[in-house]
């Protein structure tokens, strides 16, 4: 049987009354409730994150209708884009856009010229001329520009391998023409050194230290590897040391230069210990600025950790170094040195996250310097002291021989461990107890060479060191350490290799054995011996006060948290590292290396603000730091 036309539209009306009636809310256009994270990651996708157009890139192409020329031919939809700037069409959103573009292109393709392209899209973004509409301080972009800038500058001039950017006046290709560069050669010198390599620092994950600081701003942060221009001697920039350098590319009306075959900018190195900041389009603007970043490229370096061992069993490894005090930068009249001594088996390394963290606040990093003394942990602890008196000595008198600085004599010298006791030896007068303690005779009458008894008056007869204005003790052994006298300790004393001047000191004064309460060859052994308990000489260095004048402050490692006065840090003995008559007593619940644990940075830290303060004070700094109230009180984790 036939059925009728009639019938056929009526079941077909009926079918699709069905269909619409099941569909439900699944229309064309709707939403759909997502988590924050997914919601997120959709809105701010973009060629950094997600290795795709951001959705406001997105948008511009389907506005141009150039989103299949772009998925078919990217080069050809940027170079269509780029007409459209170019014929007055477009505005920040088209140039937000190229550069996007432009870098993810160079990406895919390793075109150099698509990578510059985009940092000059992306300054062209960030610092359109006058009369042209600047992006909003709201607007997300921001952000990405100043990654794509600094991101596309770097890759640009990278070396052939990738590791090292190479900054060189000259034309460079672009996408759509060329570009000349000048490079600004007075960047590559500082003080008496030269930049040598310059390694990006954008790409890297920082391990080993505890916090990464990365202030925002432009340009492309950098560690730069320097030497000397003129060999030197003594207290100078450690020799290992990176800069944190950043480099700012600039173009004058970039906007209008894009429409031109030949463009022209400047290249400009700024070293962020120097400058936080740079002049662009008449703003002032922060340098993008990653110094933990550079401080770990730093500390990477094998031969800090590996000289630890060889420092502590041979005498003499130093002996070869240029300098024994070191500083992170270069002498800034008007700063107070900060003296960092690491302790036994150590090494400056050892302070990393501590300078990390204290270079980080403006308050301190604009008040002081950082130095770094570095010795050889095996030799007697007097004699490492006298060396590190002899050092500061030096650096004073080479760093300001007219005395025409008064902040290099208010000095902060902090010690760990070992590196306490020759803080300690800085700060008092033993006049003839040390020697007393030890000998029957008066020292005049031992006999000894002229040279060999002058290093032994300098290591015995101790003086104040009048640049030192305060001293913190980190668990220092004053009264000597308990592993000492484990026979295991002993015997790695066999095994230390002293300079020769010590062994001789040690036969001369074992031919006189009958002139001295104590082996007279014990006295000229290493540290070891020099930090056990019933030392005659630590006993006497722990019973000197402090000079008058001098502040002291104690930070004491206890591991556990059973009673203070009964407990230990592993290596250290409460009872040992208490000192009557310091300005503080701060108890840490820590192992015996301390120096990365929070709490004692916050603890170095208000004791540096206080010294501030106190300086700024008596020699009226132009802008006086004041610590805290709430920070004036020393706390104790007991």
């Amino acid at each position: 049987m036939k059925c009728s036309p009639a019938r056929h539209l009526a079941a077909a009306l009926s079918c699709a009354i069905w269909l619409l009636l099941t569909a439900g809310c699944a229309t064309p256009v709707g939403v759909a409730r997502v988590d924050a994270s997914t919601a997120q990651h959709q809105l701010t996708a973009n060629a950094l994150t997600a290795d795709e157009l951001s959705p406001s890139a997105r948008n511009v192409l389907r506005r141009w209708v150039l989103s299949d020329r772009y998925d078919d031919d990217p080069a050809d939809a940027i170079a269509a884009l780029h007409t459209i700037i170019t014929d007055g069409r477009g505005d920040e959103d088209e140039v937000i856009t190229l550069a996007e573009m432009a870098y993810l292109y160079a990406e895919k393709t390793h075109q150099r010229p698509y990578f510059l392209g985009a940092a000059i899209y992306s300054f062209a973004f960030l610092f359109p001329e006058k009369g042209l509409k600047p992006p909003s301080p709201y607007d997300p972009r921001l952000r990405l520009a100043a990654d794509l800038y600094s991101l596309g500058m770097i890759h640009a001039f990278e070396s052939a391998d990738g590791t090292t950017v190479e900054f060189k006046s000259g034309n460079y290709q672009l996408p759509f023409g060329w570009v000349q560069v000048a490079v600004n050669p007075s960047g590559f010198e500082w003080h008496n050194r030269r930049v040598v390599a310059l390694t990006p620092v954008e790409e890297v994950v920082v391990r080993g230290l505890a916090n990464r600081y990365r202030h925002p701003g432009i340009g492309a942060p950098l560690a730069a590897a320097t030497e000397p221009v003129v060999a030197e001697r003594g207290m100078q920039v450690a020799p290992r040391m990176k800069l944190p350098m950043t480099a700012v590319l600039r173009l004058d009306m970039p906007r209008r230069q894009l429409a031109q075959r030949q463009l022209h900018a400047t290249l400009d190195l700024y070293n962020t210990h120097d400058v936080d900041a740079t002049a662009i389009a008449g703003r002032t603007v922060p340098l993008e600025a990653d110094e933990t970043a550079v401080l770990a490229y730093v500390l990477a370096s094998p031969e800090i950790w590996e000289r630890e061992l060889k420092a502590f069993f041979s005498g003499v490894f130093s002996e070869s170094a240029p300098t024994q005090l070191a500083s992170i930068d270069a002498y800034r009249p008007g700063r107070i040195p900060v003296v960092f001594v690491h302790g036994t088996a150590s090494s400056a390394g050892r302070w990393g996250d501590m300078v990390n963290d204290l270079l980080d606040d403006p308050r301190i990093r604009d008040r002081y310097q950082f130095w770094f003394f570095t010795y050889d942990t095996g030799n007697p602890v007097l004699y490492s002291a006298a060396l590190l008196r002899e050092s500061l000595r030096d650096a004073v008198h080479k760093l300001d021989p007219a005395g025409a600085d008064p902040a290099l004599s208010e000095m902060v010298v902090i010690g760990h461990s070992q590196g306490g006791l020759l803080a300690k030896a800085l700060v008092v007068d033993t006049g003839d107890r040390v020697w007393d303690a030890i000998a029957y005779k008066p020292f005049d009458e031992v006999n000894l060479s002229p040279q060999r008894r002058d290093v032994l008056r300098q290591a015995v007869f101790i003086k104040p060191l009048p640049y030192v204005r305060r001293v913190v003790f980190i668990a220092t052994p004053h009264r000597g350490s308990y592993l000492t006298e484990y026979p295991v300790t002993e015997l790695l004393g066999r095994f230390l290799t002293l300079p020769v001047r010590i062994l001789q000191i040690g036969a001369d004064l074992a031919r006189n054995a009958g002139d001295f309460k104590v082996n007279p060859r014990n006295l000229g052994s290493g540290s070891l011996f020099g930090m056990t308990p019933n030392n005659p000489v630590l006993q006497t260095m722990a019973a000197t006060p402090i000079a008058p004048g001098v502040h002291a402050h104690s930070i004491i490692a206890v591991k556990g948290d059973g009673p203070v006065e009964g407990g230990n840090d592993g290596v250290v003995e409460y009872s040992s590292a208490h000192l009557d008559g310091v300005d503080s007593e701060y108890i840490v619940r820590s192992s015996h290396s301390t120096q990365s644990n929070p709490y004692t940075i916050e603890e170095v830290r208000r004791i540096l603000l206080l010294h501030a303060a106190e300086v700024c004070a008596r020699i009226a700094c132009d802008n006086p730091l004041l610590p805290s109230r709430s920070g004036m009180q020393a706390l104790s984790l007991r």
